[in-house]
C-alpha cells in the first residue's frame, strides 16, 4: 500500500504523468463505477489472476480520490481508512462489544438500526432538510436497478413491504395492464411512466424472491449474446447470415438455439 501511495503521489506531481494530473474527483467518478463493475465480472469469470489485476484497478480509485485530496489539505487515504475501521467496530458490536446477533438476518437488522442513528445524527448537524425522512434520495449513484432495491429493503424495514409472493405477482400483472393501457392511449409520457412502474415491481419481485434484480437482468444479457451468436452461426452455416435473413428465419433459428440449450 505505501507502494501504491508513493506511485499515485508521482504520477500528480510535476514531472509526473500530465493526465493523471489533469483529474478530478468528478472525473474520476465515470472511471470508479467501470471499475467496480469490471472487478464483479472478474467474479463471475472465476479467473484468479483476472480478479487480482481488476481488484487493483479498483484498488486504485480510493488511492487516486486520496491524493487528490490531500493536495488540497482536506483528507488523505489513512483518513479513509481510520473512518472505516472505525465504521466497521462501531457497526459490529456483536463482535466488538456486548450485542448479540448469531443470524446474518439479526447482523442486517442491526446494521441498518445503526446505520440509521447515525444518518439521523448527521441530519441533525446538517442542514436538517431530510431530517425525519426514511427515505432521504432515490438515488445515491447506483444502477437504478440496485436503487431500486435498496429503496424497497429500506421501506421494508418498517413494515411496507407484501407478507408474500402472491400480492407481488398480483402488482407485476397490475402494471402489465396499466402498460397496455398507456400503450392504447398513445400518449408517449404515460408509457414511459407506466413501463418505469412495471420495472420498479418486477425489482420487487426479484426482492422478494431473494435474488437481485441487477444481476438477473446481466445474466440475461449474457444469454442473450449467447444465443443471439449461435443465431449467427446457424445462419451461417445455412449458407447466409444476418444480413439476408428475415425475421421469420431468425426466430426458426433461435427457437432450435433455445431447444438445444435445454436439450
Amino acid at each position: 500500500m505505501d507502494r501504491l501511495r508513493r506511485i499515485m503521489h508521482l504520477l500528480r506531481a510535476p514531472g509526473g504523468c500530465p493526465w493523471d494530473a489533469e483529474q478530478t474527483h468528478e472525473s474520476l467518478v465515470r472511471h470508479l463505477l467501470e471499475e467496480a463493475y469490471e472487478v464483479a465480472e472478474a467474479v463471475r469469470s472465476g479467473d484468479r489472476d483476472e480478479l487480482v489485476d481488476e481488484l487493483g484497478d479498483l484498488l486504485l480509485q480510493p488511492v487516486f480520490h486520496a491524493e487528490i485530496a490531500s493536495e488540497e489539505g482536506r483528507f488523505d487515504f489513512d483518513d479513509i481508512a481510520r473512518a472505516i475501521c472505525e465504521k466497521l467496530i462501531r457497526r459490529h458490536p456483536h463482535v466488538f462489544g456486548e450485542a448479540v446477533a448469531d443470524t446474518p438476518e439479526a447482523v442486517l437488522t442491526q446494521w441498518e438500526a445503526i446505520k440509521a442513528g447515525e444518518k439521523a445524527a448527521s441530519d441533525r448537524v446538517g442542514s436538517g432538510t431530510q431530517e425525519g425522512y426514511l427515505l432521504k434520495k432515490a438515488n445515491e449513484g447506483q444502477p437504478a436497478l440496485l436503487a431500486a432495491a435498496k429503496l424497497q429493503r429500506k421501506a421494508a424495514t418498517v413494515g411496507f413491504d407484501w407478507p408474500d409472493l402472491p400480492p407481488v405477482l398480483d402488482k407485476v400483472r397490475e402494471e402489465i395492464d396499466e402498460v397496455a393501457a398507456a400503450l392504447a392511449t398513445g400518449a408517449d409520457e404515460a408509457v414511459g411512466e407506466e413501463i418505469g412502474d412495471l420495472l420498479f415491481a418486477v425489482v420487487n419481485l426479484a426482492r422478494k424472491t431473494g435474488h437481485e434484480a441487477e444481476i438477473l437482468l446481466d445474466v440475461a444479457n449474457r444469454k442473450f449474446v449467447r444465443r443471439f451468436q449461435a443465431v449467427e452461426d446457424e445462419l451461417r452455416r445455412e449458407g447466409g447470415g444476418l444480413a439476408g435473413a428475415g425475421l421469420a428465419e431468425m426466430d426458426a433459428a433461435w427457437d432450435r438455439v433455445k431447444a438445444a440449450e435445454k436439450g
